[in-house]
């Protein structure tokens, strides 16, 4: 949650996070703590690429990442994907990522894959470690 702002305004966040779940919960009648977990497991990373320099030149190199790392990305790619989203404002847009999120579909789901085909892509490179 500390995540929601650029400026770290508590009652704003806390604000944007109660109204994201009061509209999850409105809009199909599910339990929002269930949307919201489903949605940050559907697009928590397995793996990621990290550039490393070999020689002269830099490669990208696949890298297996821990629970909590995978975690903090995939909270940080559904903010971003949140604020890019046109909408009213921020919860409403956090709830409909979310949303999205949990259905396997979005642009958080879809950075997600990105990276999965960056590291498959960059396999040949994972001896460099």
């Amino acid at each position: 949650m500390d995540k929601l702002t650029l400026t770290r305004q508590f009652g704003i966040q806390f604000g944007i996070f109660l109204g994201s779940h009061e509209k999850d919960s409105t809009k199909d009648r599910t339990n929002p703590l269930s949307v919201l977990r489903q949605a940050i497991r559907g697009v928590t990373p397995d793996i990621a690429v990290k550039a490393r320099r070999v020689g002269g030149s830099t490669h990208q190199v696949p890298i297996e990442i821990g629970s909590t790392q995978g975690k903090a990305l995939a909270i940080r790619w559904l903010l971003g994907a949140s604020r890019k989203r046109p909408g009213r404002n921020m919860a409403f847009k956090l709830s409909s990522e979310l949303v999205d999120a949990a259905k396997g579909s979005g642009d958080a789901i879809r950075k997600k894959e990105e990276t999965h085909r960056m590291a498959e892509a960059n396999r040949a490179f994972a001896h460099f470690r």
